[in-house]
């Protein structure tokens, strides 16, 4: 588990970015930044990838008004689980 740094913060705007189920994140840095902090609260509190699917899902649908199935919010729950689990990454060091 990672800390909740600045460093963390970033490292997951980049992965929302790479992800990108809008299209917009070359021009537009913090499309999903409203899912920064809910993000990181699910992980923070142990939430696995159903429950970070579902978030996915609810927010690609509700929020930005996408069909979500098209964007495979499963595979980005994995994803994110991985990289909240994964020891020695960079950013994980105290004050970043």
């Amino acid at each position: 588990m990672r800390p909740w740094s600045t460093s963390t913060e970033r490292d997951l705007r980049r992965l929302l970015n790479e992800w990108d189920p809008i299209g917009v994140a070359d021009a537009v840095q913090d499309e999903y930044d409203c899912m920064l902090a809910p993000l990181l609260g699910r992980l923070h509190g142990g939430a696995g990838r159903v429950a970070i699917a579902e978030f996915l899902r609810h927010e690609l649908e509700d929020h930005f008004g996408l069909d979500a199935a098209t964007s495979r919010p499963d595979a980005m729950a994995a994803r994110l689980i991985a990289w909240w689990t994964l020891p020695g990454r960079a950013g994980e060091s105290a004050g970043g």
